[in-house]
């Protein structure tokens, strides 16, 4: 295939060529189109098939090879031709010509300019997708943009060829008909600028404009429809309504309150969502307490003698719960009812796009955020339900520590709590499906991770699938619990006192009134949203882990400042949510922390990469504290210094990763790190260092080796003196 591309090239290399050497462009002027024109009109007259045949070929010649001089052919179509004749003959002609260049254009580079710079096309990919025929028809109706440049771009985005022909036929028909007109007095032409006057440009300008506004005359028809069967409240009592506080719901009612925005938001439980609750603060309390015990356990390393004598697990749960409380103002109802939000406690039932009803009282609103979050998922294996299970939500009930922990999921949750689990002196076997934890993560950070878990203690069952589970109480009263695992054919029994689901979270997206909405939801049962996060009724929206693409917090907050802003200025300007830098950190021990693609999702699609790697073995602050085990791993383009993507292992690699999402965010390349002062001795100099690595990796050795030349010069001309 890349012969063939060669081969392509090298024939239209070959025409183009011959066009400049032989000047075949003089043939093509308007002097020289002039001159000939009675020349060529007795020609056609004694051969009109061969000359129809001629001038056709001709055209798509030059079109295809983006050849200049397409305007006179047009012009001297119309005066050999006539106007309708012509007409059609260069209207097909420049059709296909275009297309022959689209699809070499395709054929030769569309595969390079994908797999190079597939990532940063992604949206540019989709919205050709999605609305292509509307762009390129924009495009054809406006002459200010050269067809030959339209023609090769397009071949390089997912166009459909089809579309691309029909489009373009359809589209450069107006500018042709205005050219053919002109040509059909080619004698009293000038030149080419005096065809296109000031009235006929702006009149092609409007007209290239008409696809857009048939495409809003059509999107609000499609809204006219939608809405049909509710009827508009006449006026609102809120500008925005939020159902759901944790991180999506508490930032969307913030940012409405923060601009005068009239704002309620429900909450059915309590404030702070998962994340305060059952998520991110209780689990980060665990985990310190577990790294304490460890360090503990580990204190002989640093010639300190030191044990654990017992782990109060009711005093551990106790903190935990001490900790949600203290970090409970920042959410509370106080907090925002002061900021200017009117928090409402109770079940939401949006009952139109404009109304939305809790504690028997109808609130209307011309905006919904709909931030529901998600709950653990819990499948359906049989026995599951006769044993005593638990999920993120109601481990934090606990109030002895289990003896023997089973958890389902190789997960980020589920490595969590696991090592934590084992720290604290529970017996902890982990189940997951996939040949490695963290199946999104590259292998070699996973297998650290997994080294570590193991090395605490954890027992780590992989491609283990759980296929039962039993309650079985024996004639002394005594209850055992075990789980029946399935391993390439094999059966597996592990008994336990607790086990743990960790199998991902599904979106909370029924009883509250989406189903009698129609609200589309996603394959994966999200919400589905567009770039600007609205459902299919424009005036509700929807963020966090009940839309996805991702269960973060952070994104949570992210989405949650394009939805507020565009709900409530959405008229004015709407802003597209930007996926493009998106940090995320698993909390073992070591840390994995990941922004950007990793090596799997590089190779998934296609992309042209290198690889820096650093080992924090090689870090003196990591020596001196004796974490000095991980690395930090850099993606870029070949021969570049812009960061596709970092993934870290190592103590506090979710700190060390804020560096790089700063410097992904802002364009900045590793030659930045490189050139910035890191403080001596940190953890965050291996930022540094791995710019350095890369440095070292890509200096020019030709210069060098000039310079070393400059150098011997130098010292032989000292001793000259």
């Amino acid at each position: 295939m890349k012969n063939n591309k060669i081969v392509l090239l090298a024939v239209i290399a070959v025409f183009i060529g011959a066009w400049f050497y032989f000047d075949l462009g003089h043939f093509l002027t308007l002097e020289y189109a002039k001159r000939e024109q009675l020349a060529l009109q007795d020609h056609i007259a004694e051969n009109p098939i061969t000359s129809y045949i001629s001038f056709f070929s001709l055209y798509v010649l030059a079109t295809a090879l983006s050849i200049p001089g397409a305007s006179i052919l047009t012009l001297l179509g119309a005066a050999l031709f006539g106007f309708w004749t012509s007409l059609i003959m260069v209207s097909f002609a420049s059709t296909i010509g275009a297309t022959l260049a689209f699809l070499s254009s395709r054929f030769i580079l569309r595969d390079w300019v994908q797999a190079k710079f597939g990532q940063r096309l992604t949206t540019l990919n989709q919205g050709i997708a999605k609305e292509g025929a509307f762009y390129l028809l924009s495009l054809r109706l406006i002459p200010v943009f050269p067809f030959f440049l339209i023609n090769l771009l397009m071949g390089l985005t997912a166009i459909k060829a089809w579309t691309f022909f029909w489009v373009s036929q359809l589209g450069m028909l107006a500018g042709t008909a205005v050219y053919i007109n002109a040509g059909t007095q080619l004698g009293k032409i000038e030149s080419l600028s005096g065809i296109i006057s000031a009235p006929v440009l702006v009149s092609l300008f409007l007209l290239g404009l008409f696809p857009l506004i048939a495409k809003w005359i059509m999107k609000v028809m499609e809204n006219k429809k939608l809405y049909q069967q509710w009827q508009k409240p006449t006026h609102f009592d809120q500008n925005l309504v939020v159902i759901g506080a944790g991180a999506g719901g508490l930032v969307s009612s913030y940012i409405a309150a923060a601009v005068k925005a009239e704002v309620t938001l429900i909450e059915r439980h309590k404030m702070g969502g998962d994340c305060l609750n059952t998520g991110c603060v209780p689990s980060k309390a665990l985990i310190r307490a577990a790294h304490t015990a460890a360090d503990i356990k580990n204190a002989a390393k640093l010639g300190i003698d030191a044990h654990i004598d017992n782990v109060n697990f009711a005093q551990v749960m106790g903190r935990i719960h001490n900790v949600i409380a203290k970090v409970e103002p920042h959410d509370s109802i106080e907090r925002y009812s002061k900021l200017g939000v009117n928090c409402v406690t109770g079940d939401a039932t949006i009952l139109s796009p404009w109304e939305v009803e809790v504690n028997g009282d109808r609130i209307t609103t011309r905006n919904i955020v709909i931030a529901t979050g998600a709950r653990p998922l819990v499948p359906d294996i049989p026995g599951l339900k006769t044993v005593d299970y638990l999920t993120s939500d109601t481990i934090w009930q606990l109030t002895a520590l289990p003896k023997r922990l089973l958890i389902l999921g190789g997960g980020p949750i589920g490595c969590e709590l696991a090592q934590s689990f084992c720290r604290l002196g529970a017996e902890v076997t982990v189940v997951e499906r996939s040949s490695q934890l963290l199946s999104r993560e590259d292998t070699d950070a996973a297998t650290l991770v997994e080294q570590a878990l193991t090395s605490d203690g954890v027992n780590v069952l992989l491609q283990h699938n759980a296929v039962k589970f039993e309650s079985i109480i024996d004639d002394n009263g005594v209850r055992t619990q075990r789980a029946l695992l399935e391993h390439n054919n094999h059966q597996l029994a592990v008994e336990f006192d607790a086990v743990m689901v960790a199998l991902g979270r599904v979106a909370n997206v029924q009883g509250f009134g989406l189903e009698q909405l129609g609200i589309t939801t996603t394959e994966r049962g999200t919400v589905a949203v567009n770039q600007y996060l609205q459902t299919q009724y424009p005036n509700i929206y929807a963020v966090g882990d009940v839309a996805g693409p991702y269960q973060l917090t952070h994104v949570a907050a992210h989405q949650a400042w394009y939805a507020a802003v565009n709900s409530l200025f959405g008229s004015l300007k709407k802003f597209k949510v930007d996926y493009s830098v998106i940090p995320a950190v698993t909390y073992t021990a070591p840390e994995l922390a990941r922004v950007g693609i990793n090596e799997k999702e590089a190779q998934s699609q296609n992309i042209d990469y290198e690889v820096t790697c650093y080992g924090l073995d090689d870090l003196d602050r990591a020596i001196a504290d004796g974490y000095d085990e991980g690395f930090i791993k850099v993606l870029t383009p070949k021969g570049s210094d812009k960061i596709l993507g970092v993934t870290i292992v190592g103590h506090h690699g979710g700190d060390l990763l804020a560096e790089f999402t700063l410097a992904m965010r802002h364009n900045l390349g590793l030659n930045k790190i490189l050139g910035t002062i890191h403080p001596y001795p940190t953890m965050s100099e291996g930022a540094k260092y791995t710019a350095g690595i890369w440095k070292q990796a890509h200096a020019p050795q030709k210069l060098l080796a000039w310079v070393k030349k400059y150098h011997d010069w130098m010292r032989n001309s000292s001793r000259q003196k």
